[in-house]
């Protein structure tokens, strides 16, 4: 590395520790679905996206057998187990499904392949980063349009938001969407990571418990299955594409087969039961933080507390009191919306939720 480079890497990460957004990994050790050490400290967690509790559930983590697929599936990494998994996934959704090896590589693949030049797509303003990155990929024309809004650019191709979004915990209106895109003959995008096994029929997103069939369904099995990986659901033709030209696919390693038998075990796992338990533990919780004089938006297992200045100095509070939740910063949220990005899982228990409230109403009383 030249000199001139190597200072200024440095000059930047000075710049991003100055500005309070240099970031520095902990170690988490977890013991079970809530309770684990970071750095050496006994702590309850809420700020897993293991919302169903299945991450160390017994048939999940010994369905963890078998090898790394070796190559791209095109080559020779197609194995037994991404077709199986494929195959409970389609049958889940309705329509056909593709795995990838992250939620990111799925949003990257759909829009960076699907969009083309002189194609126009509109976003909605607190999409995810990898749904930002691959509108920039796919080299439409892009248009960002306000949170929720279904005031949709009437010249339009494609619009994608979330189902449940990652940040703020809130839904939108799935159905004035699915009327706007229908109005324009555009297609109707939305990323269920944070819904897909924790909420709707079935477990099928956000867009299902509204009645909504959208053209693409992006989900995720590291959140509520309990694995890795991710899937994209829509016709058969997005599949054919995506197989023989989505960059993301072609050009990296399979899901290795572990992770597609955890994700089987997951998804057999992922029942009715766990989700009412879900849904109790997401009212409870909210109950606690009304209690505080707290809002959070939403009403599913992410319920953010907007604190502004005030979130990185809550979250050391919490963990001197036993509790791990991330604050969150910019880049990730705007300036002046830092927050303690809570979620709650269906293994918590009633004690744990409650244990939990109190300890943030005296981390604020005293910050």
């Amino acid at each position: 590395m030249s000199d001139a480079l190597q200072a200024r890497i440095e000059a930047r990460v000075a710049a991003l520790r100055d500005a309070g957004r240099a970031r520095q990994l902990r170690r988490l050790e977890m013991h079970d679905a809530t309770t684990g050490t970071l750095d050496g400290r006994a702590v309850t967690v809420f700020c897993s996206n293991d919302t169903l509790g299945l991450a160390h559930h017994p048939e999940v983590v010994a369905a963890w057998t078998g090898a790394g697929a070796g190559s791209a599936r095109l080559i020779s990494g197609n194995r037994p187990a991404h077709d199986a998994l494929e195959a409970a996934l389609s049958a889940r959704f309705g329509r056909p499904a593709t795995l990838f090896s992250s939620g990111w590589h799925a949003n990257l693949a759909v829009l960076s392949t699907v969009l083309e030049p002189g194609m126009r797509a509109s976003s909605d303003a607190r999409n995810h980063a990898s749904l930002i990155d691959g509108l920039r990929l796919g080299r439409a024309t892009r248009m960002v349009v306000p949170h929720g809004t279904a005031d949709l650019p009437e010249a339009l191709d494609l619009h994608v938001t979330e189902g449940v979004f990652s940040m703020d915990g809130d839904r939108v209106d799935l159905p004035a969407l699915r009327a706007a895109c229908d109005a324009r003959g555009a297609w109707l995008v939305v990323d269920e990571a944070h819904a897909v096994g924790a909420v709707g029929p079935g477990g099928r997103g956000a867009a299902a418990d509204a009645g909504v069939t959208p053209d693409v369904l992006v989900g995720t099995l590291g959140k509520a299955y309990g694995a890795f990986g991710a899937f994209v659901v829509g016709p058969p033709a997005l599949r054919a594409l995506l197989v023989s030209a989505g960059r993301t696919f072609l050009f990296t390693t399979g899901l290795p087969e572990p992770a597609c038998r955890a994700a089987l075990a997951g998804l057999a796992l992922a029942t009715d039961d766990r989700r009412r338990r879900l849904d109790q533990n997401a009212r409870r919780l909210r109950a606690g933080l009304t209690s505080l004089g707290l809002h959070a938006a939403g009403r599913d297992a992410i319920a953010p507390i907007v604190l502004g200045p005030r979130a990185m100095a809550a979250a050391d509070g919490l963990l001197d009191r036993g509790y791990h939740v991330a604050g969150i910063r910019p880049p990730t949220v705007p300036p002046g919306t830092e927050r303690l990005r809570i979620t709650v899982s269906a293994a918590h228990t009633d004690g744990q939720i409650d244990g939990f409230v109190a300890a943030l109403g005296a981390t604020l009383r005293a910050i």
